[in-house]
Parts: structure tokens; C-alpha cells; sequence
């Protein structure tokens, strides 16, 4: 029988939740996110809300299922954000011509005057985000989040057969 590190009954645990990485990351995020929403000019706009104009903005028309993959939201929270966006006339929604039953998003020129708007506000949230790290540790951390995240994966299988060489 394994012997566990610390029983039940001991009084010094050695787990401690504020030293886990899953709790370091939300606090982290939390951080973001506060900032986010005290830089921005639109005060309306929440940074979920950001994240799926600029994944429409760079992928073009979009199914939900494309939002969801590159954006790592939720079926439920996008469809949420996407109906908030679409009330604000910065996303439209439309079918696809080809498959009645998929619905693609667009950005509207509206939608892509926020985006202009805001952009360089997400600069300076990302500077203050991360805060005091030096050139190295900022390097370091993005590395190691989109090794964590499977990011790299994400891009990878997004560009499956580019040789990246021009035609």
C-alpha cells in the first residue's frame, strides 16, 4: 500500500492551494481581467467580448465552433458574447449560404472601429500585466503559458500543410 505523504489526521499538510498553479493562474487572470476592464474606454466591453472581435477579425467569417476553438471560451459563454456583440451591431450573424443550419459571424465596421479603438489599450493592459518582469521572466512566461495552454499546438494544427513557403 503507498504511503501517502501526510494523513488525513496530520496537522501539517503539505499541499498548499494558494502555492498551486491552478491558483496562481486565476489569480494572475484575475489581475488581467481588472485591469482590462479599468483601462479600456468602453466600459461595456468585457474582455471576453474583445477576445472574440479580434478572433473574428482575424479568421473572418466564423462558425461558433471556430470562435470556441481559437478564442478557448465556452460553447455557452461565446454563444452568450456573440449575442451581446450582435445586440451592440459589432458582429453580425448571418447563415452560411452553403449549410442553412451553420451560422457564421462577422465583423461589422462598427466592431472594427472598437477593435481600433481599444488595441492599443490591450497593449498597455499586457505591459501592466505583466508588471515588473524583466525581458527575460516576460519571455519566459509567455513560453511556458502557451506550452501549458497547448497554444502552440492550436497553431500548429491551424497551419497543417503550409510549408511556410510562398506560392
Amino acid at each position: 500500500m503507498p504511503k501517502n505523504k501526510t494523513s488525513p489526521a496530520s496537522n501539517t499538510p503539505d499541499y498548499q492551494f494558494s502555492e498551486q498553479v491552478g491558483h496562481l493562474l486565476r489569480r494572475a487572470y484575475q489581475r488581467h481581467v481588472a485591469l482590462f476592464q479599468q483601462t479600456i474606454p468602453d466600459s461595456q466591453l468585457t474582455a471576453a467580448q474583445f477576445v472574440a472581435l479580434c478572433a473574428v477579425r482575424d479568421n473572418g467569417a466564423s462558425s461558433l465552433s471556430d470562435i470556441v476553438r481559437v478564442t478557448a471560451i465556452d460553447q455557452a459563454t461565446v454563444r452568450g458574447v456573440i449575442e451581446r456583440l450582435k445586440s451592440r451591431a459589432l458582429l453580425a450573424v448571418s447563415h452560411d449560404p452553403a449549410d442553412r443550419r451553420k451560422v457564421l459571424v462577422t465583423l461589422t465596421p462598427a466592431g472594427r472601429c472598437v477593435i481600433d479603438d481599444v488595441v492599443p489599450f490591450a497593449h498597455d493592459i499586457t505591459e501592466a500585466t505583466f508588471g515588473n518582469l524583466n525581458p527575460a521572466e516576460r519571455v519566459a512566461i509567455v513560453y511556458l503559458l502557451r506550452k501549458m495552454s497547448g497554444a502552440d499546438d492550436l497553431a500548429a494544427s491551424r497551419h497543417d500543410g503550409d510549408t511556410g513557403e510562398d506560392a
